[in-house]
């Protein structure tokens, strides 16, 4: 299939965008990958540091035969239900290694918070540079230059993009990503939902609120509905760092174990062919990711990540990508909160191996990659299954098991993928409308300013908010507090779209991966802390938020606007506790949201 025009054009601004900045890493990774075996220049007592604690046999093995070791970047803890499974994978990979005479070690661990448990709450405010200090920790892990592959070992929001940002730094080794799955279905998505809208009305009490929580988030693994965690999942997959098909196997199953070892037994070919992670994540399999996320309607929270991804291999890519991709690829998944099924239901009804063989013959990916399992993305059309224990892969199902959920090309739920730009007199932002019914999407009303989302909650409760209303979160951005998520706001303007009014919110904060049915524009860039224009509205303005038109605007008369001061805010409160003192540097040295919100810059 011919590719589609769009995809070409992207892909090579792209390039062209990237030039200097590609050429310059790949230079540095040609150069490392030159060195060789990393521990061959290592000496001998550096090296006997390295394997004092491992078994007598993997030091045999090593020492007789120099066979590839292979190092384990772990985010295990037994807090995160997604990264519970974890505690057994190392000695899954160590014996999967020996089978065929190697050796892995557990090189380093990371950081692995929750957005779920710090949702709300001042922790929050270190969620966003977690990510920065995850890339930062897989450095220091593989900075011992003992090793000739990795496995990474991560699954929710800023696990992943921080784990493929650290090992992007170290391109000249080969990668290869381990998920762990996502629990098995607990309540319906739609039924958590409501109970959540009662609790903000005061109609249930925190006790109902408890039991629905927790018959949704039951057991070990990935919460199932479809937020960045699971968008993580789908990315590392359609970007060729998964084996095929093990990004929604859910954990404690024979399968999930026997892909496990096929990734550890990969990584060892990777490096005995020599082919290594720089050569898989290119300007095309970025592009492909941008796909994979708009196609599946993912988390608004990969227009940060994705940035500071590409950023890490030398490439430049923004917004304007995002939009014109959006506008040609389909949404092809309904899955909560853009439908009813949860990521099980989408794994059931053909799950990635379908969603990238309609997106192929589609011409909307790039087939010309390299991945963890061979050339071609084509290999991801399969999907896998246990022969004799083993994993093995089968041709994945042409029809899916249910349209409702999971729709082939020609009959998609929407014929964009649902993220947008918007540009105005406020700056750049994006908006998810995948989950914005049409009526909703184009709103113009008076502005009513915020500092804190609190602020917000407690006019709702006041009964300050009963009426049309765009609501301007401002001072959210990572320069500000770290960028917190606002899902916190989301059952309440849900509540007051619900009763008639028209309703939406603009911030250079984030919203949640699970960005829900009220337009939302957000990461507005500039921040107001950089001078963005958010910090001129004042209550009462007029903002029209369209995102048919891709506008976001202030309906203020240009010599007013010209004129308006942009307000000052006392952060004070955001300096310390809850650890926030440890991340001062980190929020004066941050890019702006389109950029990757980046902490450090990789082309000084």
């Amino acid at each position: 299939m011919a590719l589609h025009p769009t995809l070409i054009d992207v892909t090579n601004r792209i390039k062209q965008r990237s030039q200097q900045s590609r050429s310059q890493y790949e230079a540095r990774m040609q150069a490392a990958r030159l060195s060789g075996t990393t521990r061959d220049h290592v000496s001998c007592t550096n090296v006997a540091h390295a394997y004092a604690a491992m078994p007598k046999n993997d030091k045999l093995t090593l020492k007789a035969a120099k066979a590839p070791n292979v190092g384990i970047i772990t985010s295990y803890n037994d807090m995160l239900s997604a990264h519970h499974p974890y505690a057994n994978y190392p000695d899954i990979i160590k014996e999967a290694a020996r089978a065929i005479g190697a050796t892995a070690q557990v090189g380093g661990g990371t950081p692995a918070m929750c957005d779920g448990v710090t949702q709300g709450q001042p922790g929050m405010e270190l969620s966003l540079f977690s990510r920065d200090i995850i890339a930062m920790s897989t450095a220091i892990a593989l900075s011992h230059q003992v090793f000739d592959a990795g496995l990474y070992l991560g699954v929710c929001d800023k696990i992943v993009p921080g784990l493929l940002i650290g090992a992007l730094r170290f391109g000249h080794l080969p990668a290869v990503f381990v998920p762990a799955g996502p629990m098995t279905s607990g309540i319906a998505n739609s039924e958590k939902a409501k109970v959540r809208q009662l609790y903000a009305e005061g109609k249930v009490g925190r006790d109902a609120l408890l039991e629905s929580e927790m018959g949704s988030y039951h057991s070990e693994g990935t919460c199932t509905f479809y937020g960045t965690a699971n968008s993580n999942q789908m990315l590392m997959e359609i970007m060729g760092l998964h084996m095929p098909g093990a990004a929604f196997i859910t954990p404690g199953t024979p399968l999930r174990k026997a892909l496990t070892e096929a990734a550890t037994q990969q990584a060892v070919k990777l490096s005995q062919q020599g082919k290594t992670l720089a050569d898989m994540i290119t300007v095309e399999a970025i592009v492909n990711g941008i796909v994979g996320l708009l196609a599946t309607g993912g988390s608004t929270n990969h227009a940060i990540h994705l940035p500071a991804i590409a950023h890490a291999a030398g490439i430049q890519i923004n917004w304007d990508d995002f939009n014109d991709l959006s506008a040609v690829v389909p949404l092809l998944a309904r899955v909560y909160p853009n439908g009813k099924a949860d990521v099980n239901h989408f794994h059931a009804a053909g799950g990635m191996a379908f969603l990238i063989n309609e997106l192929l013959n589609a011409g909307l990916l790039h087939d010309n990659v390299e991945t963890v399992v061979g050339s071609g993305l084509h290999l991801y059309t399969q999907e896998p299954h246990l022969v004799d224990g083993q994993a093995a892969w089968k041709p994945g199902t042409k029809v899916s098991g249910d349209p409702t959920v999971l729709s082939p090309v020609a009959s998609a739920f929407s014929a964009d993928g649902g993220l947008r730009l918007l540009k105005g007199n406020l700056g750049r932002s994006v908006i998810k409308v995948s989950a914005v019914a049409a009526e909703h999407r184009k709103i113009t009303a008076p502005a009513i300013v915020f500092n804190h989302q609190d602020e917000l909650l407690s006019a709702f409760k006041r009964g300050e908010l009963e009426r049309d209303f765009v609501a301007v979160i401002r001072f959210q951005g990572p320069r500000a507090n770290g960028m917190p998520e606002l899902h916190k706001l989301t059952p309440t303007l849900a509540v007051l779209q619900e009763r008639g009014f028209k309703v939406a919110l603009v911030t250079d904060g984030r919203m949640s991966g699970a960005s829900g049915k009220v337009p939302a524009a957000i990461h507005m860039s500039p921040e107001v802390l950089s001078g963005g224009a958010l910090g001129k509205i004042r209550d009462g303005d007029i903002i029209t938020l369209d995102a048919e038109a891709g506008v976001v605007t202030a309906e203020v008369p240009e010599d007013i606007w010209s004129q308006r001061e942009i307000a000052v805010q006392d952060l004070s409160q955001n300096q310390f506790g809850f650890g926030r003192e440890l991340f001062t540097g980190m929020r004066h040295h941050a890019s702006n949201a389109e950029s990757g919100a980046l902490t450090f810059n990789f082309n000084d």
